[in-house]
């Protein structure tokens, strides 16, 4: 199982789930309508480091963090 947390304003409770890539990952976020809005749109890290390559295998007890857009200054 990885960990998936929702960062910011996408105010989603962690899932946990069976995924073996990060596209995995992603298929099964796809599916939930609250989530699906916000994927284009967020970055992405695994085990607190950035990565843009969903073929990324996980590993049992990895944290797959969902990062929305952000303004500052």
């Amino acid at each position: 199982m990885v960990i998936v947390e929702f960062l910011g304003p996408i105010g989603e409770e962690s899932l946990e789930l069976e995924a073996k890539t990060l596209h995995d990952v992603a298929e099964q976020l796809q599916k939930i309508d609250t989530i699906s809005a916000w994927l284009s749109k967020c970055a992405v890290a695994v085990n607190d480091q950035m990565t843009s390559d969903l073929s990324m295998e996980l590993k049992s007890g990895d944290k797959v963090s969902i990062l929305p857009p952000v303004c500052g200054g």
